[in-house]
């Protein structure tokens, strides 16, 4: 008898990234990184050092684990997958230090991820700013933690164990926030500099995650702040989608996955569009020509204004819709208006029939 129906999604989900993981990896041996192969030496002990100089070593798959149900499941599917495959699997568990007993917690969660096989296994404090609201703040330092981790021991990938669920709520608040198509598009499957985060859950939904770690005994820890109404996502998910569904019936979840993939499809085209219509807009200075830019469609014009606006210094996650709309009116819609000030200290003003973004 195979394994149970959860079990054996949540082992095909993740051996699909892993062979995509392989793939590249037999294509791109040169990726295999110096700090990997120094990690594989640490490893396995002075005396292999000769061997594994001679060859690189497999790469080396991580897994992001708070504990919860998603993840347990996604760690118990790479341990799984990964010994069948050959490759060398660990775990990374992130203590933001935001409960009572936290550090306590993550020394259990690193417990569980040994117990499962995995190595390297290791447990990361971290300290959570407040920019951008507790919710950001966490995330950012999450990610420098995982991101630092990576390099430390020469991943070739982070496992992230985001479902259906996930995906459908990053799209409602998307769409909350009024950013445009790429907020939509929700998460991507690959993401992280180099494809270095893969997400194999985004087509699965949480119950099935939350089923394969009872029918495998594997314990889960529900974090208290996913039910707490004071996180926007919290009563995003226990208030508002129960009410969509409520209106509007069953598959709403699935629906707005659905969207997220065909907005990303939509968004990576414009942005392929815009990055081949930009040279053609700059002068031989390099600035930008307002008449050429206004003769584009303005999704296209807009993805290029925002790139500019990047490039000279304004942050990304503070570059919002409404200031790009405002620089967009120095084109369409000019009346001799003054400078737009934009995050960053950026300064954005047509002159001479140019748009000059710079810093202030």
């Amino acid at each position: 008898m195979g394994p149970h129906p959860a079990v054996a999604a949540i082992r095909l989900a993740v051996r699909r990234v892993l062979h995509d993981i392989l793939t590249d990896h037999s294509r791109h041996p040169e990726a295999v990184t110096a700090a990997a192969a120094r990690a594989a030496v640490t490893a396995a002990g002075p005396a292999c050092e000769p061997r594994l100089r001679e060859r690189p070593p497999s790469p080396l798959v991580l897994v992001a684990c708070s504990g919860g149900a998603d993840s347990m499941a996604l760690a118990s599917a790479l341990a799984f997958e990964a010994r069948k495959l050959g490759i060398r699997a660990g775990g990374i568990t992130v203590d933001h230090g935001l409960q009572p007993g936290s550090d306590l917690r993550a020394d259990e969660v690193a417990l569980r991820l040994r117990e499962l096989g995995l190595h390297p296994v290791e447990s990361i404090a971290v300290t959570v700013g407040r920019d951008g609201g507790p919710e950001a703040a966490a995330r950012d330092a999450r990610y420098a933690a995982l991101d630092a981790a990576a390099e430390r021991h020469g991943a070739t990938a982070v496992l992230l164990g985001h479902t259906r669920d996930d995906q459908a709520e990053t799209v409602l608040l998307g769409l909350a926030r009024g950013s445009g198509i790429r907020s939509l598009s929700g998460m991507a499957a690959v993401s992280g500099a180099g494809g270095r985060y893969r997400r194999p859950f985004l087509h699965l939904d949480r119950q099935t995650a939350r089923k394969a770690c009872m029918v495998q005994a594997l314990p889960v820890w529900d974090d208290p702040h996913n039910a707490d109404p004071a996180y926007t996502r919290s009563r995003l998910r226990h208030e508002g989608l129960p009410a969509l569904e409520k209106a509007l019936g069953k598959g709403v979840v699935e629906a707005l996955a659905r969207t997220a993939q065909l907005s990303r499809d939509d968004a990576d085209a414009l942005d392929t569009w815009a990055s081949q219509a930009e040279a053609s807009v700059r002068d031989a200075a390099g600035l930008l020509e307002c008449a050429k830019l206004y003769a584009l469609p303005p999704a296209v014009r807009r993805r290029i204004l925002r790139r500019a606006a990047i490039e000279a210094g304004a942050p990304a996650g503070s570059l919002f819709a409404r200031h790009i709309e405002e620089v967009d009116r120095l084109i369409t819609g000019w009346r001799g208006q003054g400078a737009i000030n934009l995050p960053g200290k950026v300064v954005a003003q047509r002159q001479g029939g140019r748009l000059v973004i710079r810093q202030g």
